[in-house]
């Protein structure tokens, strides 16, 4: 874990969820052959979808609304919807057809196994500060134990654009009534540009999922543009270098704030 300048008072924290808290790899293979086998024996017309089909459906939303990406849920609802289409359902079955299929990817996308150093580092840390989850992703705390740490969930789409933009953190600031963030836990670059914006100090978890936090700080203006624009600025001064499993995050938040 990296602070590239010192944390301050910390007021409030934020987390990302997938590949920060838990690994997350395991729960989408599973939820994409799942939810496949699902519309593939929904009706015999879609006997043959598969995930390339269902990226092709995406990417030509996507072409025709530059902006869907920002809610994940929406954008594979809407596929799913036009592929039934394509393939000979009516409007009406294939509306019905493509939420009955999103239930059942809900169901499996938060069939999560979190570790129990993820439950005893939240349980510290939220007896603290206040905790807020805030995902680009569509699983649900509350299915798989993690709700009770978090004053609330802010998901893209719902609540403003997809990280790297800081919709979500300016909102969650907004709800507590704080003018300052420290999130310690993202699960993407992306994230940390997000909380760069909104001139949050925030750290970064890219190695092995859940169980190494890193690359602490606060990045320069992100907000604005697409996630592909942004870049990492260099730190001019490394006020903490870490490398450290999630079990000794709440310690380390906990001396290095003032």
């Amino acid at each position: 874990m990296r602070f590239y300048r010192p944390l301050g008072q910390i007021s409030a924290l934020t987390f990302d969820l997938d590949d920060t808290l838990y690994d997350n790899r395991p729960v989408i293979d599973r939820t994409l052959h799942e939810s496949l086998s699902f519309v593939r024996s929904y009706h015999p017309s879609l006997s043959q979808f598969d995930a390339s089909e269902l990226n092709r459906l995406r990417q030509t939303l996507l072409a025709s609304e530059p902006e869907i990406y920002h809610d994940v849920t929406e954008w594979r609802r809407r596929a799913l919807e036009l592929g039934m289409i394509n393939a000979g359902l009516s409007a009406a079955m294939a509306k019905t057809g493509a939420e009955e299929a999103m239930a059942n990817f809900a169901h499996w996308r938060s069939l999560i196994d979190v570790p129990q150093e993820t439950h005893d580092t939240l349980a510290q840390l939220a007896e603290k500060w206040p905790l807020v989850a805030i995902t680009n992703g569509n699983a649900q705390p509350e299915l798989f134990g993690l709700s009770d740490y978090f004053r609330f969930v802010l998901r893209a789409g719902p609540d403003g654009r997809s990280k790297p933009f800081a919709d979500m953190y300016h909102l969650a600031a907004e709800r507590l009534a704080l003018p300052r963030f420290v999130s310690p836990a993202g699960g993407a670059a992306g994230a940390a540009a997000g909380a760069g914006s909104a001139r949050w100090g925030r750290s970064d978890d890219r190695r092995g999922g859940l169980h190494s936090l890193r690359h602490a700080g606060l990045l320069d203006q992100t907000a604005g543009r697409r996630p592909d624009a942004h870049r990492r600025q260099p730190p001019v001064t490394a006020h903490r270098n870490f490398t450290v499993g999630i079990s000794d995050l709440a310690d380390i938040i906990v001396s290095s704030s003032v």
